[in-house]
């Protein structure tokens, strides 16, 4: 099985904060070609058409949820659990969509592509500069531009919820507007990290957010992007595999909560060899 490594920490372990480091410099014969896992997101066909039809389905749903009137919003109230769900009621609150930024929204080509050109870790510094000037070096995913628009036609207002830093609030909604999705505004309807103390944990914002919409969709590439109790410190992988694949996990996804694909970073990094290969699946040719 050949072997590949992406060469630089790419981005926001967790959904858009802290990136995961991941190592190691590609062979002398990929050296003049992205790493693998940037081709197949940000290049392939493959990835284009699976995240466009995430967003159709994301659309059909907002206009389908709405006819009706939900009781609960899809936001976890405080203190619920995977094994005991519940959830903020939503009464007479308007309706949101409520959606990570990068890799959700938008494709941030123009860091992605310097880390893995320099074949650097990632950097902070570089990072904070992204944020405040990369205005129209992202582009929006496929079909989120439509999606957006869709929901917004709808009366469903769309709000982002980040973990870029809130101190450099003007240029991410500088780059979500260059990129084709119209207008977000800090504290309105774009949520940063530094908006509150949870850090790089989306819970409190999501339930501020909450607290003055019923939300009916949450859209994201990472489990953080739904619940911080997928990423709770040191959980075995096993055991985050069991919550996102429990039936009460089941009852949301794709009915409210939209995962979109990102084989690029993720907590999912840390995984072993016997977590993604059962040892009694080992096969070895004679």
């Amino acid at each position: 099985m050949r072997s590949f490594a992406v060469t630089a920490a790419l981005l926001l372990a967790g959904c858009a904060s802290t990136p995961a480091e991941v190592a190691t410099a590609p062979s002398p014969a990929e050296a003049d070609k992205p790493p693998v896992a940037l081709q197949y997101l940000y290049g392939s066909p493959e990835a284009a058409v699976a995240v466009r039809a995430t967003n159709a389905r994301i659309a059909d749903y907002g206009i389908w949820r709405i006819k009706q009137r939900p009781k609960d919003s899809v936001v976890l109230a405080p203190g619920a659990t995977m094994d005991a769900p519940s959830f903020e009621p939503c009464g007479n609150k308007p309706f949101a969509a409520v959606f990570d930024a990068d890799e959700t929204l938008i494709w941030n080509l123009g860091p992605m592509r310097h880390f893995a050109e320099k074949g650097t870790g990632f950097d902070l510094k570089v990072w904070d500069q992204w944020e405040k000037t990369g205005a129209g070096k992202a582009i929006a995913m496929p079909g989120s531009v439509e999606m957006v628009n869709k929901l917004r036609a709808a009366g469903i207002t769309v709000i982002a919820n980040t973990n870029r830093s809130a101190a450099n609030a003007k240029g991410s909604e500088d780059a979500l507007r260059a990129a084709g999705l119209g207008a977000f505004k800090h504290g309105e309807t774009l949520f940063l990290m530094g908006d509150d103390s949870g850090g790089s944990s989306k819970d409190g914002r999501r339930a501020t957010i909450a607290s003055k919409y019923c939300v009916i969709i949450l859209g994201g590439d990472q489990l953080g992007d739904f619940s911080q109790q997928f990423n709770v410190k040191d959980l075995p992988a096993a055991q985050r595999m069991a919550l996102a694949t429990s039936a009460a996990a089941a009852n949301l996804w794709d009915k409210g909560w939209f995962l979109f694909p990102n084989p690029v970073y993720g907590p999912w990094e840390k995984l072993g060899w016997d977590d993604a290969f059962p040892s009694d699946k080992q096969w070895e040719p004679n």
